[in-house]
């Protein structure tokens, strides 16, 4: 072909390929349009390609998805900015298509162009685009439409505002629910463009007409609406308009709108403020954690430790913590599994009381008065002090004089620095009573949780309650329960200590080595590896290096393989000098193993040692027992052998 004619070969092979029956082919042609585009130049991608495209729009969903993908990153192709309307067209008619997917996607794009078109070009393309929209006869150009006011709106002059705001109000009141699903959805986008004093009036009321719709699917998309509108809005207008939709929503006749709100109340406590949210919220939260349906409960369950962090801990455990303990026991796995993957984080809201804290959240106090004539009395009041005044109380009491008095103070003091806090006292039981559900998830969530309660309870209640049942999960019937005990044991060992982890987990690292499920062995292996960096090589050689050891020699080939596993991982923490006397001579040993895929380990586990030990042990010890394997009948274990040995040269060259 001459030269004269190749730039019109590429458009010819895209109209072709467009035109083929098979989607695979157009879609190639589709996704290569900037390629396309760039062969054909500025001008022609205006003139011939993009109405091409606008003409060709009825074809198959997945390749009208890719050409509204595709027409979204286009700006550059057709001369930039100024000629950014040219797009519009193709874009607006994906915009009425039937298919979902295709629709979202090309008003992404035209939000993403018209996020660069200048103020005068959206005045003249996009803005008269929106209306042809929303005005349209088929009700998926008006979905469309609601997600494209909020890129009009800021750049139109005051009349168009206004009328962009009656064509929203309309939307809202659309007779389609598909429409005023959409108009619901893209309210709080389109809501924060509007100016302020539109906001309460004309904004609020279009609101307002959403949240009362008989459409439930509409109502909880509302929800979303109520958090977007009250970061928008001032304190009291939040309280006002807001907050009396929140509450209604929560007793809502729909259990999906009372889910929504379930799932947003936290967001909707920051919107309006602590005290509505102590006063009007916390009953709310309440009824959804009490809900009939279980998927409310779920969703009311999965935010209670968020819900309890912008709580106070007195507020929490009056209110939120009786819940809890209904919820731990839910005839519903769902639930506890949902409450079983936070409820641990509530461990660190609630927190160890002080002294002072408890001083000053107790809500009534032993009062010493000095009456006339009379020892002390002691008598109930209620205390609200600084606190200092009840520290100095505290102090005062047990130094008094009189015995009765001393003793007294004593027993505040000794209540105040007891263990029997908020989490000890609620969260405890509740904690082991997860731990022992007989649904996996269940307790395979609070595993995963256990570092959250550590640092609040302390190791020794740690040891007394919750390590039994931790043990006992260690053997728990579903691997995955196990798999999770193994990746918090380190953990765990670097709380408890040398000496309270030899006695009570040191048999079960063993023991996970024979296990019948690979990932847990191959995360005991690991998990031998962690312990021996927490306690150091002296703890290792004596408490893990024999007892592997003494594994090498097990019946089952894949306990062996392991075992290899684990002393791969294990030699570069015990050092050279404890690699070369121990570990080495058992890997050579088993070279002579008679299943191949033992002995192909062995190799690949002596090539990781070539690092860790002297090159006099590689050349007397590492090499000869490669050499051998690299002479065995099976191809595996030649190859790596030959591996490992070309890695022995290559250190010696190196070096």
């Amino acid at each position: 072909m001459s030269m004269v004619d190749e730039p019109l070969y590429p458009i010819a092979v895209l109209i072709d390929e467009l035109k083929n029956d098979d989607i695979q082919l157009r879609l190639n042609s589709i996704r290569r349009l900037s390629t396309i585009a760039r062969a054909l130049g500025e001008e022609r991608t205006r003139k011939e390609l993009i109405p091409f495209l606008s003409e060709n729009n009825d074809d198959d969903d997945e390749v009208l998805l890719a050409m509204a993908e595709e027409l979204g990153v286009f700006i550059p192709y057709v001369g930039g900015v100024e000629h950014a309307h040219v797009l519009l067209p193709p874009l607006e008619t994906l915009c009425t298509v039937e298919e979902t997917c295709v629709r979202d996607k090309a008003v992404e794009s035209l939000c993403r162009i018209g996020s660069q078109m200048r103020e005068g070009d959206l005045v003249d393309w996009f803005i008269p685009l929106v209306k042809r929209l929303a005005a349209g006869e088929w009700f998926t150009a008006r979905v469309s439409s609601c997600g494209l006011f909020h890129i009009a709106y800021p750049s139109a002059p005051e009349m168009l505002k206004t009328e962009l705001r009656s064509i929203y109000s309309q939307l809202c009141q659309d007779d389609m629910p598909m429409v005023r699903r959409s108009a619901a959805t893209n309210l709080g986008k389109f809501a924060a463009t509007v100016e302020p004093a539109h906001l309460k009036s004309d904004v609020m009321s279009i609101f307002e007409d959403l949240t009362q719709d008989d459409q439930d699917s509409v109502r909880l998309l509302a929800v979303e609406g109520c958090a977007a509108l009250g970061k928008l809005l001032e304190p009291q207008d939040c309280v006002q308009h807001i907050l009396p939709v929140i509450v209604n929503f929560s007793q809502d006749k729909s259990w999906r709108v009372r889910y929504m709100v379930a799932n947003q109340l936290y967001e909707l406590c920051e919107a309006v403020g602590p005290e509505p949210t102590r006063t009007d919220l916390v009953p709310a939260y309440v009824r959804l954690l009490r809900d009939n349906e279980a998927e409310v409960r779920i969703a009311a369950a999965g935010k209670v430790t968020k819900f309890c962090r912008i709580l106070s801990p007195e507020l929490a455990i009056q209110h939120i913590l009786p819940c809890v303990k209904e919820l731990s026991s839910d005839s519903s796995q769902h639930v506890r599994s949902a409450l079983a993957s936070v409820i641990m984080g509530m461990a660190p809201v609630l927190g160890k009381v002080t002294v002072t804290t408890y001083c000053c959240g107790l809500a009534k106090v032993i009062s010493v008065e000095r009456t006339s004539g009379c020892p002390y009395l002691l008598l109930e009041r209620d205390f609200a002090l600084e606190t200092e005044s009840h520290n100095s109380l505290l102090l005062h009491r047990v130094t008094d004089s009189l015995l009765r008095v001393r003793f007294s103070g004593f027993e505040l003091l000794l209540y105040a620095f007891s263990p029997n806090d908020a989490t000890i006292e609620q969260l405890l039981p509740i904690f082991l009573s997860l731990l022992k559900d007989e649904f996996p998830d269940v307790r395979l969530n609070i595993i995963s949780k256990l570092d959250q309660v550590n640092q609040v309870i302390g190791i020794d209640l740690l040891s007394q309650s919750l390590l039994p049942a931790i043990v006992e999960l260690a053997e728990d019937r579903h691997w995955r329960v196990r798999l999770a005990i193994i990746e918090y044991i380190p953990l765990l060992a670097s709380q408890l200590g040398v000496g309270f982890f030899d006695d009570k987990l040191g048999a079960l690292c063993m023991q996970w080595l024979q296990d019948k499920v690979y990932s847990i062995r191959d995360a005991a292996a690991n998990n031998l590896k962690r312990l021996a960096e927490e306690f150091g090589p002296e703890w290792a050689m004596q408490h893990i290096i024999p007892q592997v050891l003494d594994m090498i020699t097990n019946p089952h080939y894949l306990y062996r393989m392991t075992i290899l596993r684990a002393v791969s991982l294990l030699a570069p923490v015990m050092g050279s000098e404890i690699t070369c006397s121990k570990l080495l001579p058992v890997i050579t040993s088993a070279a002579k193993d008679r299943v191949p895929n033992i002995k192909f380990n062995v190799a690949k586990v002596l090539q990781s040692l070539i690092s860790i030990v002297d090159q006099s042990v590689v050349e007397k010890t590492i090499r000869p027992s490669l050499v051998e394997l690299a002479e065995d009948p099976d191809v595996d274990v030649r190859f790596f052998a030959n591996q490992a040995l070309q890695s022995i040269d290559h250190v010696m060259m190196s070096s």
